[in-house]
């Protein structure tokens, strides 16, 4: 059976080749698509397993086109499906890792893969979210990490990545089954990352929490 054709490059190993015409991929991906205001902690669209993605169709590359522009509209790296509202598990992400190499791409139903107990070495830097606006707080976590899912196309892929990309890949996945950073967080400095969130100003569009 002759292999379907992917958006993206897979090595030999199944991991996706995310590093290679990023500037080209993202821009065709945001001008197809229209930013949509980001929900904020406290949408219960955020605290809930999404659901899987099942049909690989025009509908969810349209999605996919707009999870780019909002991405590029709110100056994030890395947007799930449900911070635009959208009860899917699918994330988009364009963000550097520690060396500074930028990655593009897209996963649909993201698992995170345990990592064997001596590969995990802790990065204990701030992290923020573009569902939590303003704020920020010291998270731990791997300094490296693996993503198994599929493509727009519905392709198995694999994503690996180091330090702040690391931290991306782990986050967006989280929100994928309705965790903020946040709920990582002691009760002391969540209490301190959202009162961040209400002292400061988003600098762009959100929905409301009514």
């Amino acid at each position: 059976m002759a292999q379907q054709q992917t958006d993206q490059q897979v090595e030999n190993d199944g991991f996706v080749v995310d590093t290679e015409d990023c500037e080209a991929r993202e821009l065709a991906y945001r001008e197809r698509g229209t930013a949509r205001p980001v929900t904020v902690v406290g949408n219960p669209v955020l605290h809930k397993e999404c659901k899987d993605v099942t049909a690989f169709d025009g509908e969810l590359a349209r999605l996919i086109d707009d999870m780019f522009a909002s991405q590029k509209a709110a100056e994030g790296v890395g947007l799930a499906a449900n911070q635009i509202g959208v009860d899917l598990k699918v994330f988009v992400y364009d963000c550097p890792d520690d060396d500074g190499v930028r990655h593009v791409g897209v996963v649909c139903n993201p698992v995170l893969e345990e990592l064997p107990a001596e590969q995990r070495v802790l990065d204990e830097s701030n992290e923020g979210c573009l569902s939590v606006p303003t704020a920020y707080a010291e998270l731990a976590r791997p300094d490296y990490a693996v993503v198994s899912g599929q493509d727009a196309k519905g392709n198995p892929i694999k994503v690996r990545g180091t330090g702040y990309f690391a931290r991306c890949l782990q986050h967006e996945t989280d929100h994928l089954y309705g965790y903020l950073y946040i709920d990582r967080l002691s009760k002391r400095d969540r209490k301190d990352a959202l009162k961040q969130m209400a002292e400061g100003t988003p600098r762009y569009e959100t929905v409301p929490n009514n």
